[in-house]
């Protein structure tokens, strides 16, 4: 018989499963998640989303063979269920889980292939627990070693769900997805332990069972125990930042230094060091990681330091004092000096092998505060400074950058090819020369060239459209003008072509840059200069997005295409400025840029990316009495409002209405645009009144003005918030009031193609009244010209029901 502890969740189980729902961050994700308890219910619900799938991608399983590739999975499911109870809600944050983390990723075939890989990854990693379930006593060490992988994992899980919704575009989920795959990398490893611990826990229990079998295993085991019980307790550790780099290449001589100087078998009377010295970008932090992953058997302990600066230092300290345990909650746990005692204490008493890596210890004062105390354990080091290579350290490794052979190597392992070839080698060999000849190939270029290349220095490396430069400095005069001359621009890029500074996508006009070229055209840019290009980029870029700031231009969807060229340029910005310490010259025209994608971002549904921009150009802005900022916190209402904070919306829009009167004045057509957000505040608060108020001052305006506004103006929005209104209005009992909206709603929408959804679904609404009142011919005229439109938009809802909900398919109201 199997021994079982408990037919209930323990208080550790359960706190468990709150972790779980920290990093879950979605009170309505988790309710979702316990609909799905088990494989069969998990393979039973893809037919939901699996025609979301895309099907043509080679090499992409159907998601109904998946259950193979989650065999383990369900062995380890199979064991909790035992040990616990079968309680849903812990199967369920397994199940439920995975079948969200399809979902989202099943919108595109990379994501999908790379989400199932490293589902079947983490399943490989789980203890092999299926051949001791009948036999095995589930005793509380074991209990416990169960515990902490399944809290693992599942944890790991609620991270996936999280990033995937929260990067739906998949041009931003593609340039956040290595973040990603740096967390799965530290979660399988971690489990890969874990599982040892649960297995060796499981063999354990079963000797005890079978006691007369196992008796002289035991009793050693129990002399051992006794023998070591007043001796530290080893643990294992690292807090490695990097995943392991599998296109790693060449460095075996430095590595082999590495190894001689802090093999951890052998004692010293003096503590094992040695530094990796050299000029920044030749690879020194590549070839630490490299050593780290190597020997991770080797040392008990890995601890990763990031020693830049004296803060740096505290901030790693803390991480470690906090991932061994050594320090409490509250007040010692925020003191840098604290942890740092306590790691430097532990470490000169602990039995643990352990390495030490400083990464990028340039600051001798800073480091001298961090050194181990002790002559016990090994440290590697790397910097650019030789007097901090020489000082602390017994020995040290000069690293230059890659000679021909391994640096071409590394070239073609980063192309991932199936097959090189002859031509693969010599283009490779041609490149790195290139690279290793950087100053000479600068020094040879033309001042355009220059220029070219260190504005590129502040794209995105790769996919910099033509399209940006040529259009995006029309307007630009003095040392840019030449980007907006076809020829100079073609000149200019065929100086950096010959010098294999960056790459050209045949015909497609797309250009791509190496990071190490980057990084080395910024350091040679003073300040003054980095901003100047900065603000350039800065200029060429809001080319790509529609201004809504001084018109009332509607919804842009037309112009999604440029904004796609430009987009992953703008988060390369922010993140140059948020993480690396670039600055706008021109604050103002940064602000403008974050402010135009943003409003992309709200119309393309991506509503946390959007209001995080959207917060930062608000900030940024230094004038707060100028249409830009109106529109920056027009959209910060508009995206709270379709977050159901109607309250908060409507003092946003308020704002913006007193700013554009006060600018404008308080007759001009654009002013109704804000009339129209304050209206549909209104309307989400219940004051219809207000609302209808509202709409009709706007109303006013436009027809007053008899300008271009008028018809740009009264668009979805204005035909969407009329639309409620008139459906609220209903409900009251005003229904003359209610025709007379949903015709102005038909007769704006008369104007522009994109509104046929908006007058099809008003079209039923009439017809609905008119028949209610007994209006025949009326109702029978306005349902023959719903179904049509509906029909001519949606042949798939031909025959759908009369009703409101398959008219209201036809409407982009998610758009606003």
């Amino acid at each position: 018989m199997v021994e079982k502890l408990s037919r209930s969740p323990s208080p550790l189980w359960l706190q468990a499963l709150e972790k779980y729902r920290e990093e879950l961050q979605a009170a309505d994700d988790y309710q979702a998640i316990q609909k799905v308890h088990t494989l069969e219910e998990l393979i039973d619900s893809f037919s939901s989303f699996h025609g979301a799938v895309p099907n043509t991608h080679a090499g992409v399983i159907s998601l109904h063979k998946i259950a193979p590739r989650l065999k383990f999975v369900d062995d380890f499911s199979a064991v909790l269920a035992l040990c616990f109870g079968a309680n849903t809600a812990l199967t369920a944050a397994v199940w439920g889980s995975i079948r969200m983390i399809l979902s989202h990723a099943s919108a595109a075939a990379e994501t999908l292939k790379d989400v199932l890989d490293m589902l079947e990854e983490l399943s490989l990693t789980l203890p092999r627990l299926q051949v001791y379930e009948q036999t095995v006593p589930l005793n509380r060490s074991l209990q416990q070693a169960l515990l902490d992988v399944y809290s693992e994992i599942i944890c790991f899980y609620a991270r996936a769900i999280h990033f995937l919704r929260s990067n739906p575009n998949l041009v931003l989920r593609k340039n956040a997805w290595q973040t990603f795959r740096d967390d799965f990398s530290r979660t399988n490893m971690r489990i890969k332990r874990m599982s040892t611990s649960v297995e060796s826990e499981a063999d354990l229990a079963r000797m005890r069972k079978d006691e007369t079998q196992y008796k002289e295993v035991l009793e050693l085991l129990h002399t051992m125990k006794a023998k070591t019980l007043d001796e530290p307790e080893r643990i294992w550790y690292n807090n490695i930042p990097f995943a392991a780099n599998t296109k790693f290449s060449g460095r075996q001589d430095i590595l082999n230094a590495v190894g001689k100087a802090l093999v951890p078998e052998t004692t010293t009377s003096t503590l094992k060091s040695i530094a990796l010295f050299g000029l920044g970008g030749v690879g020194k932090t590549q070839i630490a990681t490299q050593y780290a992953y190597q020997n991770m058997n080797n040392f008990d302990i890995i601890l990763w330091v990031a020693a830049d600066n004296a803060i740096s230092i505290a901030q790693s300290f803390r991480t470690i004092a906090e991932g061994l345990d050594l320090v409490g909650s509250g007040e010692e746990l925020k003191d840098a000096a604290v942890s740092i005692y306590k790691v430097k204490s532990w470490l000169a008493t602990t039995d643990s092998t352990y390495l030490i890596i400083f990464d990028n210890a340039d600051d001798l004062t800073a480091l001298k505060t961090a050194w181990p105390a002790t002559s016990r354990g090994s440290v590697l080091l790397t910097t650019r400074d030789f007097t901090v290579a020489t000082s602390l350290l017994t020995q040290y490794v000069q690293v230059d950058a890659l000679d021909d052979r391994d640096g071409s190597e590394l070239l073609l392992k980063a192309l991932d090819l199936e097959t090189i070839s002859p031509d693969d080698k010599e283009n490779a060999l041609a490149i790195n020369k290139a690279f290793g000849g950087l100053p000479l190939a600068l020094a040879q270029l033309t001042g355009v060239s220059i220029h070219l290349l260190n504005l590129l220095a502040f794209f995105e490396p790769d996919g910099i459209s033509e399209d940006i430069l040529l259009q995006g400095s029309k307007d630009i005069d003095g040392e840019f003008s030449f980007l907006s001359d076809e020829m100079d621009l073609g000149d200019a890029s065929e100086d950096l072509l010959r010098a294999a500074l960056v790459n050209r996508a045949g015909e497609s006009g797309v250009l791509s840059i190496h990071r190490l070229v980057q990084s080395a055209a910024q350091k040679r840019l003073d300040e003054s200069e980095s901003m100047r290009y900065f603000d350039a980029v800065v200029y060429m870029l809001c080319w790509g997005f529609p201004d809504h700031s001084s018109t009332d231009i509607g919804h842009q969807i037309a112009a999604w295409t440029q904004c796609e060229k430009c987009l992953l340029h703008v988060n390369h910005l922010v993140h140059l400025v948020n993480s690396q310490g670039k600055a706008p010259g021109n604050r103002q025209k940064y602000a403008d840029l974050l402010l135009r994608c943003s409003w992309y971002l709200y119309e393309s549904e991506m509503y946390n990316v959007a209001r995080t921009m959207v917060e930062q150009a608000i900030s940024i802005f230094r004038d707060k009495t100028g249409l830009d900022y109106a529109s920056a916190i027009d959209l910060g209402g508009l995206i709270v409002l379709d977050l159901a904070q109607p309250a908060q919306a409507l003092k946003s829009f308020m704002r913006a209405l007193e700013i554009r009167k006060a600018v404008l004045g308080p007759e001009d057509p654009f002013v109704a645009y804000s009339l129209n957000n304050v209206a549909l505040a209104y309307t989400e608060i219940g004051e219809l009144e207000l609302a209808y108020a509202a709409h009709q001052e706007a109303i006013r305006l436009r027809l007053a003005a008899k300008s271009d506004r008028i018809v740009l103006g009264n668009k979805l929005k204005t035909c969407d918030s009329q639309y409620d209104v008139a459906c609220m209005l209903l409900k009251e009992g005003h229904e003359n009031s209610a025709i007379q909206l949903l015709e102005e709603v038909v007769n704006m929408t008369e104007t522009f193609a994109e509104g046929d959804g908006q007058r099809a679904r008003a079209l039923y609404k009439l017809a609905e009244i008119y028949s209610d009142r007994d209006i025949q011919a009326e109702s029978i005229a306005c349902r023959g010209k719903a179904s049509t439109l509906r029909e001519a938009l949606r042949p798939d809802l031909k025959d759908a029901p009369f009703e409101e909900a398959e008219f209201s398919k036809l409407c982009l109201w998610m758009l606003w």
